[in-house]
């Protein structure tokens, strides 16, 4: 049977459902089932994260060791909150004994509120969560549109979200301004991808 299909068939999900994640039609789908086409290089990477395998075993080489691809969610901002886009501009890798305890995905940081632990360019992985624990990092969203990463300090039901520049003042939170804006916790910063390059 074809590799994909096989994946495609123990996920449970039809061709149509495959397509949609790939942003491909679903003649793409069947075509590859079929052995008729080969998926790009952009979609083999899509597909590598979809299914949680490596894109050597999708392409039908000896490789059964699984690739634990997370994608990079477009930018958060390290300073004033900036609108939070959910466009994927990379995958990077994350260790087997981290992917088995949760969802994962990475955000590209801008601006320089957290320097020096955490500075622009730097891609910080997040585990997918609502709750952290007081003075811890997370990434926060605002008004539903706004992404922002800070260290997070919780004094009763109000939150003040805390830049390590000290340029920057906290940004604080009433328990009704938590409701009605809202401000909510979309995960924890677990660990920081620099490049020197």
């Amino acid at each position: 049977m074809n590799i994909i299909k096989e994946l495609r068939l123990k996920r449970g999900i039809t061709q149509s459902e495959l397509a949609e994640l790939c942003s491909v039609h679903q003649t793409a789908v069947s075509q590859w089932e079929k052995g008729r086409t080969l998926p790009d290089k952009q979609t083999l990477v899509r597909l590598s994260d979809i299914f949680n395998v490596s894109v050597d075993l999708l392409m039908g080489k000896n490789e059964t060791s699984k690739k634990n691809l997370i994608p990079v969610l477009g930018y958060v901002r390290a300073g004033m909150p900036i609108e939070a886009y959910e466009d994927v501009i990379e995958y990077v890798e994350i260790p087997d004994a981290m992917a088995t305890t949760g969802d994962y995905f990475g955000l590209k940081v801008t601006g320089d509120s957290m320097t020096p632990k955490i500075c622009p360019d730097d891609i910080v992985i997040i585990h997918k969560q609502d709750y952290i624990e007081s003075g811890e990092i997370g990434v926060v969203l605002v008004n539903d549109l706004d992404a922002t990463v800070k260290k997070v300090i919780k004094k009763g039901t109000s939150l003040t979200l805390v830049p390590f520049n000290s340029a920057y003042e906290p940004m604080i939170f009433t328990p009704e301004e938590i409701v009605t804006l809202p401000v909510r916790i979309i995960g924890k910063v677990v660990e920081l991808r620099r490049s020197f390059i």
